[in-house]
């Protein structure tokens, strides 16, 4: 068994840019920035960025681009892939990238514009209930210390 699974959470560094394949499936991109706070040799308090290239397909690309602009705070969960090509210098280049199965905003705003879900993925019925911001007849969210 094997498991490549990516948890991110961070702000679009830019605008969400939609295109279709040629069949017709619909394909979003967008650049993520991931910040650590670390501290340095003098002991000062640095902020560091990490850059993740995201792409969702299908139906989660339609609504990722409808729905989130540069700046907006996101969950992604995805996996981790690498994709080669040959740049026109003739150059072989490598892209690292997180195919999205689920985007989720995370700004207040949008889940209040949207309603309970706030968020971009299908999920199974069954699962509903149990997905960040969301909840149900049988949950106990206000009982939660968090």
């Amino acid at each position: 068994m094997s498991l490549c699974k990516m948890l991110l959470i961070g702000n679009l560094g830019r605008d969400p840019e939609m295109r279709y394949t040629p069949s017709g499936r619909p394909v979003t991109q967008f650049t993520l920035a991931v910040n650590r706070n670390t501290k340095n040799a003098a002991g000062e308090w640095q902020e560091q960025t990490e850059w993740f290239r995201i792409t969702a397909w299908g139906q989660l690309a339609e609504r990722t681009a409808e729905n989130l602009r540069k700046g907006s705070k996101v969950f992604v969960e995805g996996r981790f892939q690498s994709r080669e090509w040959e740049g026109q210098d003739g150059q072989k280049r490598t892209a690292l990238e997180v195919t999205a199965d689920t985007v989720l905003s995370l700004d207040r705003r949008q889940r209040e514009e949207e309603g309970a879900e706030g968020g971009f993925a299908p999920r199974p019925a069954a699962a509903r209930g149990t997905a960040p911001g969301t909840a149900d007849e049988d949950s106990d969210i206000d009982d939660l210390p968090f």
